[in-house]
This record gives structure tokens, C-alpha cells and sequence, in this order.
């Protein structure tokens, strides 16, 4: 394992992102963060994404800054992902951390 391979991993779902498969990404993510700094989520543009996939990764991202670790995503929320996090009401929620990371888009105050 090189120096910079301890640091940051990249978790790739390439297959529906939903509660069906919550198990398996769940431990995928949790994998990755007992032996990197830093994971990035890779989401297929294709994938069927449900609420449970938005909550499994707020959840990473409150464990990953307890951890003192960091988790992004690898591109913008789109397709299924933007779909869901629009209908859940998670976009007029966000906070300008939130913006930067789902939607990788700076806010100024």
C-alpha cells in the first residue's frame, strides 16, 4: 500500500444506491475509514438512489468529523441522488457545508 493509499480510498457504487444494498455499503464505507484518512464516494450516474443512501452518507459524514477524517463525493450530486435530495427537502435545508459537499458548489455568507 503506498503512503498516499493510506490516506484516501475511493468507494465506487456502480449499482442502485438504495435500501436494498445499504448493508453492503454501509460496510464498504465503514471498511474504508478504519484504514484511510480520507474515503471518496463514487456514485454511478445511472444508479437508482433512495433516501436511505442520503442518510447512510449524512451518517459518514457526522462519523468521519468525529473521527477527525473526511469523506466527499467524487462529482456533484445528480440524477436519482439530486432527485431524492430534492424531494426529501434536503436542498432548501442545506448549509453551506452541506452545498459543498453534495453539490461541490461554494457559498458565500
Amino acid at each position: 500500500m503506498s503512503t498516499s493509499d493510506q490516506y484516501s480510498k475511493t468507494v465506487s457504487f456502480v449499482d442502485n444506491v438504495n435500501i436494498r444494498n445499504i448493508a453492503s455499503m454501509y460496510s464498504a464505507i465503514t471498511d474504508s475509514f478504519q484504514s484511510n484518512d480520507s474515503i471518496v464516494i463514487d456514485i454511478s450516474e445511472n444508479a437508482e438512489a433512495d433516501l436511505s443512501f442520503v442518510q447512510l452518507i449524512e451518517s459518514a459524514r457526522r462519523h468521519a468529523k468525529d473521527q477527525a477524517k473526511s469523506i466527499a463525493l467524487s462529482a456533484p450530486a445528480k440524477g436519482q441522488v439530486l432527485k431524492v435530495l430534492e424531494r426529501a427537502g434536503f436542498l432548501e435545508a442545506f448549509n453551506p457545508d452541506d452545498t459543498k459537499f453534495w453539490l461541490h458548489e461554494e457559498v458565500t455568507q
